[in-house]
């Protein structure tokens, strides 16, 4: 077996198809080790660390940040026995496919990359434990590697891998066009244009016309590089072609003031979801107002107690005991729609949304139901804590069966959500406002939040929806008279 081993971008059991390189955390010519992190991918969940499969010497890397990889080619060659001598230049790479799969322990280290940026208390709610996961589905991956078919004239030549990338890059000498065909009026030879998916994708992205290109690569070939190249060349060469405008000019409306931003990775996913979800699911939202000053003054009660000083203690902390217990009440609001029947779930993975600069992300705490008020706190708080620290995985963000969205803390008083692939309802928590409202028959000034509740109609109807929404309020507006009558 070859001592240089090729490293193929895994699967990292969550659907994944394809990856982003963002950071390459390792260069050519480093030594590594095993299970270290050697780059980080942004895949459709979220921005993750991926750990290496051998110990050994970075030999090659194979596709530059930036670079859009599929599941299955390969990223990095590691030369695992470097202090075995120089490299025979017959030596070949051992691909990763007729090597063992990777353990799942060295893919348990995956973490989601720290967003910066990130809303205080860093999420459209809060908090949440070791036990969360994501309301975000991926799609299953290609059961083959995908294969270009071969184009007719292309000439025999032996398979290549991408270009490795080494610390100091030469640009490519330009490809001669090969005599005898006709050429356009941008240098290129006329006919189909070469170039790999990635290429074209890229191209795509930046706006950039590949007919207009002169390939560097094999036949002619247009590679990532000649589309770099492109894209940079483009602002100057429109330089010469600009005419000094009159001081009075009118305003331009047109690509020199627009910004084009690719869709991928986790905002993707998200519009995939969002869109499968709204026109599958018929929405029905209900709205509740509701006086939450005795559930405001519970809280101040049980920060000032002595246990109770080092929690974080914050109003989704009730919001969310209200709704696990309204769902005790309730059992068929957290059930999932599965064709021919409803799942109706004796769990609650509690689903806290998170606003990232990646997109949303729904980490939720496993099996909610059961922890204790303290034990819920301390889970919304680990929530929060993972999240800003970047150490949310995919595998968090996973398996949700009813979720919450605290748009409050943007100072918004309610919305209407849309519901989370899977799930049959989610709770919008509005901003808590000082409003005068009729305490008692006199007009006083309370502390006033109004709750939005989205529901899949196929499972939960309107007495059903109400009822659920009319607890979590009855709940928020005397907690302790609602804990003795229910528990």
């Amino acid at each position: 077996m070859s001592r240089i081993k090729e490293f193929n971008l895994p699967d990292l059991g969550e659907g994944l198809t394809e990856g982003e390189i963002l950071a390459w955390l390792v260069k050519v010519g480093d030594d590594i080790e095993l299970n270290q992190p050697i780059v980080e991918v942004e895949t459709a969940k979220a921005a993750v660390e991926i750990p290496a499969k051998w110990a050994g010497r970075v030999q090659a890397i194979f596709h530059p940040e930036g670079s859009t990889v599929e599941v299955g080619v390969p990223i990095i060659a590691i030369d695992t026995d470097p202090n075995a001598g120089p490299i025979e230049e017959s030596t070949t790479a051992t691909p990763a496919s007729e090597l063992p799969t990777p353990s799942a322990a060295s893919l348990a280290a995956v973490q989601v990359a720290p967003a910066e940026g990130m809303v205080e208390p860093g999420l459209i709610g809060g908090v949440a434990p070791g036990g969360r996961t994501a309301v975000l589905v991926g799609y299953g991956p290609r059961n083959a590697p995908a294969k270009r078919r071969p184009r007719k004239g292309d000439a025999p030549a032996p398979a290549q891998a991408a270009a490795p990338v080494v610390p100091a890059p030469v640009a490519p000498a330009p490809v001669a066009p090969a005599p005898g065909p006709a050429v356009n009026g941008n240098g290129r030879v006329s006919g189909p244009v070469l170039a790999k998916p990635p290429v074209r994708k890229l191209a795509k992205d930046l706006g950039i016309d590949l007919a207009t290109l002169t390939g560097s690569g094999p036949l002619g070939s247009i590679t990532r590089e000649d589309v770099q190249r492109a894209a940079t060349a483009a602002p100057a060469a429109a330089e010469p072609l600009t005419v000094a405008a009159p001081a009075a000019s009118a305003a331009s409306f047109g690509a020199d003031r627009e910004r084009r931003i690719p869709v991928k990775g986790v905002r993707k996913l998200t519009a995939e979801n969002m869109a499968r979800s709204a026109f599958t699911a018929p929405h029905v939202t209900e709205f509740l107002t509701v006086d939450v000053t005795r559930a405001m003054k519970a809280l101040d009660r049980l920060r000032d107690r002595r246990e109770w000083r080092d929690v974080r203690v914050s109003p989704l902390l009730l919001v969310a005991k209200a709704v696990l217990l309204a769902v005790k009440r309730h059992p068929m609001v957290n059930s999932t729609w599965a064709g021919d029947e409803i799942v109706v779930k004796e769990y609650v993975n509690l689903g806290i949304a998170a606003a990232t600069e990646r997109g949303l992300i729904v980490p939720n705490i496993k099996d909610a139901g059961r922890l204790s008020l303290r034990e819920l706190a301390d889970a919304m708080t680990d929530l929060v804590q993972t999240a800003k620290s970047g150490k949310t995985s995919p595998a968090d963000m996973s398996g949700g069966t009813l979720t919450i969205t605290n748009v409050g803390v943007f100072g918004v008083d309610t919305g209407t959500p849309i519901l989370p692939p899977g799930e049959s309802a989610i709770l919008a928590f509005g901003a808590v406002r000082e409003q005068p409202w009729v305490h008692k028959g006199k007009v006083k000034p309370r502390l006033v939040t109004t709750l939005g509740l989205s529901f899949d109609h196929r499972i939960i109807d309107g007495e059903l929806g109400s009822k659920f929404l009319r607890d979590i309020g009855d709940f928020l507006a005397d907690p302790e008279a609602a804990l003795l009558a229910w528990t």
